[in-house]
């Protein structure tokens, strides 16, 4: 029986080292102890320009529908699609039928506004009397007024006229008949300046200033570049795109662009401290646009931060993180194989 219970304890300890050294093998091969070779740069911050890259179609600097006040009848129009015009210039008379009886009126008006005055200083009417003329005298004046605006119509820009919708004689009767759905006779252009409605990030808004400076290239004459300016920034974010519009005036003194081409717009925000790294140190995780950068800070291990990516500079690019800081080391090359708290040894 000791003999026994001798063999059951010698083949116990026998098959518990056996597990003990099966597992620290496990253990060891389970343990990633490879030490990558990688290098490095000491991150700081970089003055860099600041612009912001849009597309944008060219609109007219003022667009005008020019149409009277009320429906009549179109004695004649002085103009043709393409026709330059000059501000004051007559593009079309109306019928005057109205406009000339409203002036014998006013002439009757004013005779008696004259007469019923010189009444009144004497003494010789009340002034509720003198009132009444007085006030007959001035609408019927405004009446006048407002006909002569309606029945000469002139232009009121500098430019050119892209739609002409009726013709002499014809009856002009109020109703919506534009691309903009909107009544008119012509339609009128003012294409030197032009300008442009561009999206902003918001990240952009307390830099944005009026007379900020902006370049304009389009396709058809990709060796000029046209000068443009900010003249207007809204002052709301969309909720849905974190973005503004900003207006920008562009310079056409030879009337080379027109509204309705593409262009590309490069807004200068000026100079800005930015975290630029080379884009080779970015690494993109698969099948997410999420991306990462890798510090080697203590020298020994990498550690593995998402960052988001701001603008791009040639083979550089913008880093955004608050736990990325100037002054940390960046893994630069060797990264594509790493794992957070991947071994490395910096060589140089």
């Amino acid at each position: 029986m000791k003999r026994l219970s001798l063999i059951l304890i010698v083949v116990t300890v026998f098959f518990a080292s056996c597990n003990k050294s099966t597992q620290t093998e496990t253990s060891v091969t389970d343990t990633d102890t490879t030490v990558y070779r990688v290098k490095t740069m000491l991150l700081e911050k970089q003055s860099v320009a600041q612009k912001v890259d849009n597309t944008a179609s060219l609109m007219a600097y003022e667009e005008i529908h020019y149409a009277p006040a009320s429906p009549g009848r179109i004695e004649e129009i002085n103009v043709e699609v393409g026709s330059r015009v000059s501000k004051g210039d007559v593009i079309a008379r109306m019928e005057r039928t109205q406009l000339i009886q409203a002036s014998e009126q006013l002439q009757n008006a004013r005779s008696n506004f004259e007469r019923m005055d010189t009444l009144y200083k004497l003494n010789s009417i009340s002034e509720q009397q003198y009132e009444a003329a007085k006030t007959q005298y001035e609408v019927i004046k405004s009446n006048v007024d407002f006909l002569t605006r309606n029945t000469t119509l002139v232009s009121p820009i500098n430019g050119i006229v892209t739609g002409k919708y009726f013709e002499s004689g014809e009856l002009y009767s109020g109703a919506p008949n534009t691309a903009a759905g909107k009544a008119a006779v012509v339609t009128l252009m003012q294409i030197n300046p032009l300008k442009a409605t561009v999206n902003i990030s918001e990240r952009y808004y307390p830099m944005l200033k009026k007379g900020m400076k902006a370049s304009v290239k389009v396709d058809i004459y990709p060796q000029r570049n046209f000068r443009g300016e900010v003249f207007r920034g809204y002052p709301t974010i969309s909720p849905d795109t974190r973005t503004f519009p900003v207006e920008i005036v562009i310079s056409n003194p030879d009337e080379a662009i027109r509204p309705g081409m593409f262009a590309r717009v490069s807004l200068d925000l000026g100079q800005t401290l930015a975290l630029v790294i080379p884009a080779t140190a970015l690494v993109k995780q698969e099948g997410t646009n999420d991306r990462y950068v890798f510090l080697a800070n203590d020298g020994h291990t990498a550690r593995k931060i998402r960052v988001d990516m701001g603008e791009r500079y040639d083979d550089k690019v913008e880093i955004i993180s608050d736990k990325v800081k100037e002054g940390d080391m960046i893994i630069v090359s060797g990264q594509e194989k790493l794992m957070d708290n991947s071994l490395i040894t910096i060589v140089q």
